[in-house]
């Protein structure tokens, strides 16, 4: 596979990935900050009284300086059960759940897949603009390359509903090797993509784009429409 179909197929993947990974770290995150101990402030010593001044009300001993609240003791997790829940987690969230049909479960997952491209989707539209314009690519050349890439949305998808449903990719288990082998035969669709925007700019707007730091593998990972994958198959019992 040449070196620019590899980077390709990394980078498409990664923008499949993006959404879920964020999501899964966010939430790691926020359990790792529950589970560290509340930090102590120390009290400011009190002021010395000054000769012939008294506390007009004495302190209560449940206030007295020195007595805390005692802490929860804070949650022992080594770095593989934390890998382990965080797997359990993904499948939890894009896995199927117990007795869920189809349409419910694209009902509860399918808008945080789109809410969590969102951004990274407007940021690519508006850097593909400004390579374009850089390149002097032509609003009908443009029209063009959305329509190759309209073909290319179809091939990934109908390639990565067969993976899902043949357990290749799974939210329920890592497996590495599975998503490297899906890696390389998305490679392959993508450099079918090389060619057809070979055929539609010249060398100099093909050039000009990839020297303004515009990667068109990561401009498709992020906006194909992952929106509209088939539903995974149920948990294994």
């Amino acid at each position: 596979m040449p070196r620019a179909t590899s980077i390709l197929a990394a980078t498409t993947v990664a923008g499949i990935a993006a959404s879920v990974w964020l999501f899964l770290d966010n939430r790691s995150l926020r359990d790792e900050l529950a589970e560290r101990p509340i930090p102590v402030v120390a009290e400011a010593p009190r002021p010395v009284d000054k000769p012939g001044l008294l506390d007009p009300k004495p302190k209560s001993p449940a206030t007295s300086v020195g007595e805390r609240p005692s802490l929860p003791t804070p949650k022992d997790e080594s770095r593989m059960e934390r890998r382990q829940r965080r797997t359990e987690e993904f499948g939890a969230t894009f896995g199927r759940l117990e007795g869920e049909t189809e349409e419910e479960y694209k009902a509860r997952v399918m808008p945080m897949v789109t809410l969590g491209l969102a951004t990274q989707r407007l940021k690519l539209i508006e850097m593909r603009r400004v390579a374009e314009e850089n390149a002097k690519v032509t609003p009908a050349q443009s029209a063009e390359l959305d329509k190759a890439f309209n073909k290319v949305y179809e091939e990934a998808l109908d390639y990565t509903n067969k993976a899902v449903g043949d357990g290749q990719l799974s939210p329920y288990e890592r497996n590495v090797a599975g998503w490297l082998d899906y890696a390389g035969g998305l490679g392959g669709i993508l450099t079918n993509v090389n060619g057809q925007i070979g055929k539609i700019l010249d060398p100099g707007q093909v050039k000009a784009i990839s020297e303004s730091g515009f990667e068109w593998g990561e401009y498709l990972g992020v906006n194909a429409p992952w929106e509209n994958l088939k539903p995974p198959p149920p948990r294994p019992k």
